[in-house]
């Protein structure tokens, strides 16, 4: 996947994109060195108070569970921000990405607007579905 203008924005400027508009950023370690990250991205929609977005595990670190830990904390950070619904947008080509998420208690919707070319999967969770209340 090529660099799109969106992720510009989130990663040229992380404190004003992410940060200051009430979002998150974890850094997961294994051995004490990172090894993944993910965003929470707080939302202006109606729908979803948080997208997840930007997460990696570096391959060396794949394969140990970290992704859904990372995930896991991630949907608890957005919890405990006041977030009922958490939003993602994806590649179909990305498989181990997608079962991850669906791990996750992520599910597919359809009919959302993206920023992204290469987004052709958006999916959403419910966190009261997910035991958070």
């Amino acid at each position: 996947f090529k660099m799109e203008e969106a992720d510009r924005k989130a990663l040229d400027n992380p404190q004003s994109y992410i940060l200051d508009p009430g979002g998150y950023i974890a850094v997961a370690c294994y051995q004490e060195e990172p090894v993944g990250v993910c965003a929470l991205i707080k939302m202006d929609d109606p729908d979803y108070d948080y997208e997840l977005a930007k997460m990696a595990v570096s391959p060396q670190a794949q394969g140990k569970g970290i992704g859904f830990l990372l995930g896991r904390k991630m949907l608890e950070k957005a919890h405990e921000l006041g977030a009922t619904k958490v939003y993602l947008e994806s590649n179909s080509r990305l498989t181990p990405a997608l079962t991850l998420y669906r791990k996750l208690g992520f599910q597919e919707v359809t009919g959302r607007p993206t920023p992204y070319e290469r987004a052709d999967i958006q999916m959403d969770v419910d966190l009261t579905q997910l035991g958070f209340s």
